[in-house]
This record gives structure tokens, sequence and C-alpha cells, in this order.
């Protein structure tokens, strides 16, 4: 008798150890567009992009969204998305061609600025990353048989197109979360790629003017499998995530980590996240790791190897700022703030 209370109440130890700690909160966001781009400034600062040219900012920590969109944008969808205070943002749209394009605003979105428009009929921009407030980057798909990385300077007012290593047949990028660029201190940079030949990831110390390759675990059966999103938790360790986003549900081939900077990569090991992911983030603070994507939510607390479905909600991008702000956005105008129970 004391054997079986004992061993019960090791198991409600153990299944209280794993049960879901958190949650998204839905919030109304007066939109519904399809969101890709989320920015979290400050625990009360969020800005959000999709669709529709459709572009979101809350001041109140997402108690009330405004909603808008840019004009003369009607047609793009603004998949990356860079907030530096309240005020500053810049936007950038992916499709083929012109589609894909750069904005930028200093008064909170009351007036955009164009600054960029794809000069390449075959070109369609990725992702958009800053380092600050003059420095940043934007990755489209090959062309010419390059990755197109732009980088700038100035604020985005003046984009130079940088030297890449090849790309191989079929390797593109994808525009799922603005998350398969991550940047980190003054000039380091990454990226993943997808597609039959992909599932690499490129990294560069110097702002993006050298760059070296390295292969991953990750799928690439078909044209829709990569990698999507990349994070890191310090200048050494990393998570990819990504599968395949025409099927959802399976998990094989969808997780990978790096203790070397992105050097080397290899499958985890342990129970991946359930389905295709297109977003990852680290929170510092907590020492854990969220994914989310269209079949659900995961969290990690062991450095990416195992990880526990805590939603099953769909979500694109995750927006991360401190340890508590978290907010995930999605289709049909979806946000959520993530509570911790």
């Amino acid at each position: 008798m004391i054997r079986s209370t004992t061993a019960l109440c090791l198991a409600a130890v153990a299944a209280a150890s794993v049960a879901p700690a958190q949650t998204w909160i839905a919030q109304s966001s007066g939109t519904t567009a399809s969101l890709r781009g989320v920015s979290a400034v400050s625990p009360s600062v969020v800005w959000a992009s999709g669709a529709g040219g459709a572009y979101l900012r809350t001041l109140d920590g997402g108690a009330t969204w405004h909603a808008a969109a840019v004009p003369g944008a009607g047609d793009l969808d603004f998949r990356g998305l860079r907030a530096l205070d309240s005020h500053t943002a810049w936007l950038m749209s992916s499709g083929p061609g012109e589609k894909s394009r750069i904005y930028r605003t200093a008064d909170g979105g009351a007036h955009w600025s164009p600054l960029h428009t794809n000069p390449d009929a075959g070109g369609f921009f990725d992702a958009l990353a800053f380092w600050d407030a003059r420095r940043g980057i934007v990755l489209g798909d090959p062309v010419d048989g390059q990755f197109v990385i732009l980088t700038t300077a100035d604020g985005g007012a003046t984009w130079q197109r940088r030297k890449l290593p090849p790309a191989l047949p079929n390797e593109g990028a994808f525009a799922a979360s603005n998350s398969c660029l991550p940047v980190r201190g003054k000039r380091e940079v990454w990226f993943g790629t997808g597609g039959p030949s992909g599932a690499r990831v490129f990294h560069s110390h110097d702002g993006g003017e050298n760059w070296e390759v390295a292969g991953t675990p990750l799928r690439h059966d078909s044209a829709g499998s990569g990698i999507f999103s990349l994070a890191f938790a310090d200048p050494l360790d990393g998570v990819a995530v990504g599968g395949d986003y025409g099927k959802p549900g399976e998990a094989a081939g969808n997780v990978a980590v790096t203790s070397d900077g992105g050097r080397t990569w290899d499958a985890p090991g342990g129970t991946p996240p359930n389905g295709y992911r297109c977003a990852v983030a680290y929170l510092a603070g907590r020492k854990v790791w969220i994914a989310v994507g269209t079949s659900g939510s995961d969290i990690s607390s062991d450095g990416g190897r195992s990880w526990a479905r805590f939603d099953g909600s769909s979500y694109n991008a995750i927006g991360v700022v401190g340890d508590d702000a978290v907010w995930a956005v999605g289709p049909a105008g979806r946000i959520g703030r993530l509570r911790w129970r």
C-alpha cells in the first residue's frame, strides 16, 4: 500500500512537471488579414503586419490594437517587419518582382516612405532585419544563381547587394515568419534555406561581406520543406525549426540544434515539435524555447532537444521582448499574448 501510494504521488509530480504552464491569450486585432510579421519593442509597444498592406500597432500591451493599411499598398503582403520604437518601423513586402518592397515610418504609421522596390523580375524578398537604427539587411530568393542579400548603413535609404556562395539548384528561402534571418550583436547574421537542395544555414560574422555555409538534418524533400526559422540563445547555441508546410502534422526532420554558432547542426534526438513549425524564439530569463506553426505551439526547456505541445491554434510568427512579453500572430488577424500560469 505504501509503495502504491508513493508511485501514485511520483506519477502525479511527473505529470505536473510536464503539464502546460503557459497558454496563448487571444487579443482583438481589429483585422482579418493574414499576419506574418510581428516586432515587440517593449511590454507595451508591439507592431504586426500582413496581407492587404496591413500593419497594426499597440501601445498598451495588446489591450487595444490600431489596424490600418499602408496607402497604395493594398495588393502587398507585408511579411517582414522591424520596429525600433513606438514611432519608427520598417515593413517589407514579399512577392514576385516589384511586389517585394521596403517602407519606413517615423511617425507611428501616419506616413510611410517607400525606400526600395525589388528591381529583379525573378526576385522575391523573404525576410528583413536590423542590427540598429541605421544598419539593416534583407534576404531574397536566388537571382542569377545567388541568394539576394541587401544591406543598408543609412536606415534603408540606400541598399547594396552582397556577393554570396552559389545557391544550389531549387534552393530558396521561406517568407513565412520573418525569422529565417536572425541577426546578433553588431554584425553577425544567419539565414536558413529550403527546397530539394536546401536546409542549409548561411552565416556571416561581418555584416554580410563574407559567408560560410553548413548543412543541417532538417528535411528538404520537397519545394515546401526546409528551414523556416532560426534563433540563438547566445553566440554559440541555436535552434532551427521547419519541416514541410504542406504536411503540417508531420514532425519528421523539423528541428536541429547547434552549439558552435552554426558551423555544425545536429538532430537533437528527443521529442520533436508536434509538426511543421515556422517560427522559434528564445526567452533568456526563463531559459526556454517557444516554437509555433499552423498545427500548434511547443515549448522546450532543454536547449531545443525535447519539446512539449501546449496549444493547438495556428500561428505564423513570434515577437519577444524581455522574459514575459511574448506575442504570436497568425491567419485571419489572430494575435495571442503568452500567459504564464
